[in-house]
């Protein structure tokens, strides 16, 4: 019995945290196998008494199956990265573990073979490994109690790079067959790619984009083919990475254009790492992947009172007579106070509703919750009603609305330090045809929308940061209404009435990936500010279209959507108080 379990150590070479170990190739079948390659995590590499000839093997760490009571019938392969010269993400593979087992998926860790092989594409051998791996746990499916179509991938850099080679090129073989495995399919259902590297031309040969993955002469390797099983994606990138977070924006584009859902979540500030894992399980959620999406719930049923305001204030933007580009058609412009209980930041946030620039609404779904919100946080909310319908008369859709944020920030500006806030902490909010208006806040203050009126035009009207709620009119294929190629197109532009000028602000971009106001023209504007040196955070939501957050599911990225918010406001400094 003694000599029965010392095999089976030696063949599952069980670790100290319980995994099953599994070995992928049958003796002396491993492709391109090379002396100088092993397979060991790097706390097993770089411990006392490793011996390499004991590591050259490629394989599957299976862990703990789910508990019953909460099994979801999902698998999730966990891919490190280390530059395709070591895997050495074993705290991420352990954060991973946990989180997942907790939400009823089994997990396992596949460990490939580095460092880089030598007379071959940096990825080869990890590739081979990989369209092997997913075979593998596709064939243990039944007996291991997940669906062999409920299969994901999380991975970080090179890991990342690797999870893309198994979502977009599972129809090509990466070694020639070798048993009766080898006739199962390799492709899977979904992956979560943190910081994919080596993905822009720039980069693909292993090193960090040599361009910051920018140029007309830049695009996606061409090492990705994007086949007819390529799968849904959730993206993830620092904005400050050296492996170009350009790179996400380009599988994003791609993956558009063949209509696969997927989203991208974009960090400003941060380098090279893995940020978002709940944005990773809210999207997995979406997609149905941890089972059926929960019934969706009213915006305005679950933020329903003012009770966090201590007062309120109203006022007109223009004085009688004065207001500039007057027209008969339109509403009577307006400001609203609402002052927190309790102030936790000097800071101020103006929000305004969209509609299509002919209505808009400060007491509805797109304004009334996140007043209330902000409120509940301890940040000061002014409301702003513009003009609307349409100007008559040949005026552009939006020019007397400009006219009417300009006139705003600069009369809360003039008024803040009397009532306990910064003047030069102002940020401005808008969803749909008011993104289009935030955007026009954000990028071009140092162009003046009216003649000056009085003292208060003397004041900036610079903004500090802006939120862009699925703006609209941002692309030149829907400057008039839906973007007839879903924003996807080569050659689209910019509005022009965007300046991008020398006070151009921050921005946080929220934005449903269905969305007929698409979802590329925030991508379009994050890329124009990042090539500015501005880093602007943004997130795509899988599935949801236009008014994401009217209706949604309990535990999904339209469900929690104001807390991308408070994130922002705590990371750039506007709140620090809890």
């Amino acid at each position: 019995m003694k000599r029965i379990l010392v095999a089976l150590l030696v063949v599952c070479s069980i670790p100290a945290w319980g995994g099953q170990r599994e070995y992928i190739w049958p003796k002396n079948k491993m492709p391109h196998a090379q002396k100088g390659q092993i397979a060991a995590m790097t706390d097993e590499s770089k411990a006392p008494g490793f011996k390499a000839d004991k590591h050259r093997f490629p394989y599957l760490e299976w862990y703990d199956a789910p508990d019953p009571s909460v099994d979801n019938d999902v698998c999730m392969i966990l891919i490190s990265g280390g530059a395709y010269n070591s895997t050495c993400d074993v705290s991420l593979i352990e954060l991973w573990r946990k989180r997942f087992l907790s939400l009823g998926v089994q997990c396992v860790n596949f460990v490939y073979r580095t460092p880089r092989p030598e007379g071959l594409p940096i990825y080869q051998s990890a590739w081979e490994d990989g369209q092997r791996a997913v075979r593998m746990v596709r064939s243990e499916a039944a007996k291991r109690g997940f669906d062999p179509e409920k299969i994901g991938v999380i991975s970080m850099s090179a890991g990342s790079h690797l999870a893309l080679l198994l979502a977009a090129n599972s129809q090509t073989p990466a070694y020639q067959r070798i048993d009766k495995i080898d006739d199962i399919d390799c492709h899977i259902n979904w992956g979560i790619l943190n910081a994919p590297a080596y993905v822009t031309s720039d980069a693909e040969t292993g090193t960090k984009a040599t361009r910051e993955g920018y140029g007309p002469d830049v695009s996606l390797s061409d090492v990705f083919k994007f086949d007819e099983k390529t799968c849904p994606l959730s993206l993830h990138h620092g904005g400050k990475d050296p492996y170009s977070p350009n790179g996400s924006t380009m599988i994003y584009r791609q993956l558009r254009r063949m209509g696969i859902p997927a989203e991208l979540h974009l960090y400003p500030g941060k380098g090279h790492g893995a940020f978002g894992l709940e944005r990773g399980i809210e999207f997995m959620r979406q997609m149905g992947y941890l089972g059926p999406v929960e019934p969706e719930v009213r915006l305005m049923d679950r933020v329903v009172s003012d009770v966090d305001r201590a007062d309120y204030f109203k006022e007109d933007v223009w004085p009688e007579g004065k207001t500039p580009c007057f027209r008969e058609n339109q509403c009577v412009p307006y400001i609203e106070w609402h002052i927190p209980a309790v102030k936790k930041t000097d800071a101020i946030q103006i929000v305004y509703s969209g509609g299509s620039y002919t209505g808009n609404n400060p007491d509805d779904f797109e304004v009334a919750p996140i007043r209330r919100y902000l409120n509940n946080l301890g940040v000061t909310v002014v409301t702003l009603k513009y003009r609307t319908p349409h100007p008559e008369g040949g005026l552009a859709k939006h020019t007397t609305a400009w006219q009417d944020l300009q006139r705003a920030i600069r009369i809360v500006r003039s008024e803040a330090a009397g009532r306990g806030l910064n003047p030069d902490r102002i940020g401005i909010m808008g969803s749909s045809a008011g993104g289009h208006l935030t955007l026009m806040g954000v990028t071009s203050s140092r162009h003046s929308s009216y003649r000056p009126i009085d003292d208060i035009d003397k004041v900036s009207c610079k903004v500090q940061w802006g939120i862009g709620i699925y703006p609209a009119y941002v692309l030149s294929d829907g400057f008039e209404q839906f973007n007839t190629t879903k924003g996807n197109a080569d050659g689209l532009y910019l509005a022009p009435e965007f300046s991008f000028d020398l006070d151009t602000a921050p921005m946080l971009l929220i934005h449903g990936d269905a969305d007929s106001w698409s979802p590329m023209g925030s991508v379009r504007v994050w890329e124009k500010m990042r090539a500015m040196g501005i880093q602007c955070e943004l997130h795509t939501l899988a599935t949801r279209g236009h008014c994401f957050q009217r209706k949604a599911s309990p535990g999904t990225g339209s469900y929690t959507w104001m807390d991308r918010i408070k994130e922002y406001f705590y990371t750039s400094n506007i709140l620090t108080e809890e």
